[in-house]
């Protein structure tokens, strides 16, 4: 079940288009199952050595790089953020409403 999750869960971060973000709980709630957060956490920090999954573009709740410290280097998840565009101070996305993509169940 976990690895059919976490491939549900790869199957909306794909979407999420260069220059947005969407969080956890947005990805949890499209997949129907509005509690389980955490465990997008844990299949964002899993994705992290493959390359066609923007675990960038995923961030909490309140527009913070709660997952940063999983990407090599020390800024490399606000260096990528800011190079689609979108503007980081002390690990907050600024402006995150403008930025924030809703997922779409409807395409999965």
């Amino acid at each position: 079940m976990e690895e059919n999750f976490f491939e549900r869960v790869y199957a909306i971060a794909k979407q999420i288009p260069e220059g947005k973000v969407t969080s956890y709980s947005a990805i949890a709630k499209a997949l129907g199952t509005a509690r389980s957060a955490r465990m997008v956490g844990w299949a964002m920090n899993a994705s992290h050595n493959r390359d066609d999954i923007p675990a960038h573009r995923v961030v909490n709740r309140k527009g913070l790089l709660s997952g940063k410290h999983h990407f090599d280097g020390t800024n490399l998840m606000q260096q990528l953020l800011e190079n689609e565009g979108i503007e980081v101070v002390d690990n907050q996305i600024v402006d995150f409403e403008k930025y924030f993509w809703s997922p779409d169940v409807t395409k999965e």
